[in-house]
């Protein structure tokens, strides 16, 4: 859902900074350098920041778009009806003349899967030249989808010699890539050797695409220098939130999400807040209630795990329990808090700012995790 700003009953919103997006894609081409093109990941409703709005501002800055599913890409299509969409996962064999008809590309895990392909496009295009694209995976580690890399290159050839059918592109997946290099630089060898072994065999023309955002970051020199013409596959990158702690200074989130203070309450000493009486004052307290809950998917993992949001821009701690609808902060600190004072969830507020991966780290979780709860209930503005 979108609105313009100016709507007056805003209670729980996400502001969608598209400035911030257009440098985030800068900043990684930058990064990487001038030979790779970017693949924008936006599965997930790019990542709960509405694909809609953001792919109308993508089309013209990135290569490709790689989504989750089938039902995704056609929302994406007719958005971008010219921009080539691979679909990461496996479609289900009754999605997939869906893909055919509509020029998606679909990523293979084996020579059977691409049979099918091959057999679906010539029956819907009997008297057709042209041919249909698809991308082999190829599984240096990841153990998820995708064909084993020591049988990659027998199965590309298999592939690419299928009627109708153009082998396309090939792409792994990194695992770990922000938290064990050393593992992560071995399976960029597999990769490599995969590489050498098309090349070999002369599919020298794949597009070739390993790197996840942390992947961009920590290890573009490595993976580039497998060949092939490369593409980058950045997802959370593009929205403001590094996965690499020491590259977020240079990114601008693109999502600030808040609320507002819908009651005031003095507290005394000794209460009970919230369910489970898992907090009790310790003294007497000025205590708001915000109206944001699970619900829109301000999760309830932040319980007791000294999560804050920002009010007039100071830190304000949550209370006990996240329910459904409502959360409560102290804000005693605050004296002039009023009701209908906006309350920063994710964001900047002042000189004080809280990152998606700061609430992440307090629930438990990722950022990705948390971007992508966010229901469909909070109300997306986009400026």
């Amino acid at each position: 859902m979108s609105a313009i700003l100016s709507e007056p009953f805003r209670r729980c919103w996400a502001e969608i900074d598209l400035n911030a997006l257009r440098h985030n894609v800068a900043t990684v081409r930058e990064h990487t350098g001038p030979h790779a093109g970017i693949m924008a990941v936006v599965k997930a409703n790019a990542y709960g920041h509405g694909v809609v709005e953001l792919a109308r501002e993508l089309r013209y800055l990135v290569e490709m778009f790689a989504v989750a599913s089938v039902a995704e890409a056609l929302q994406l299509r007719r958005v971008t009806p010219d921009t080539p969409i691979v679909i990461l996962g496996p479609a289900l064999p009754e999605e997939r003349e869906a893909l055919v008809r509509n020029a998606l590309i679909p990523v293979v895990s084996s020579l059977k899967e691409a049979q099918s392909y091959s057999s679906l496009f010539q029956r819907l295009n009997p008297q057709s030249k042209h041919t249909f694209d698809l991308h082999l995976k190829v599984d240096t580690g990841m153990g998820r989808i995708g064909v084993w890399h020591e049988e990659a290159v027998a199965a590309a050839r298999a592939i690419a010699a299928l009627p109708g059918i153009r082998l396309a592109g090939v792409a792994t997946h990194l695992p770990v890539a922000d938290e064990d290099a050393p593992w992560t630089l071995q399976e960029l060898d597999h990769w490599k050797k995969v590489i050498a072994g098309l090349r070999d065999a002369g599919l020298d023309a794949l597009l070739v695409h390993s790197l996840n955002s942390a992947g961009t970051v920590l290890f573009h020199d490595e993976a580039l220098a497998a060949g092939g013409n490369a593409i980058i596959r950045p997802g959370l990158l593009l929205y403001g939130s590094s996965p690499v702690p020491s590259f977020q200074e240079r990114l601008r989130p693109v999502l600030a999400w808040k609320s507002r203070i819908t009651l005031l309450r003095d507290v005394p000493e000794g209460r009970g807040v919230s369910y489970g009486r898992t907090f009790i004052t310790p003294s007497a307290m000025r205590i708001a209630t915000v109206c944001t809950g699970y619900a829109d998917g301000y999760s309830r993992h932040l319980s007791n795990h000294g999560a804050e949001v920002l009010i007039q821009g100071r830190r304000c701690p949550l209370l006990g329990r996240v329910t459904m609808d409502q959360i409560l902060v102290d804000v005693s600190a605050v004296p002039q808090a009023a009701v209908g004072d906006e309350v920063v969830l994710i964001g900047r507020q002042g000189a004080e700012n809280i990152l998606a991966a700061e609430l992440a780290e307090k629930a438990d979780t990722i950022p990705w995790d948390i971007f992508t709860s966010i229901s469909s209930r909070v109300v997306r503005y986009y400026m």
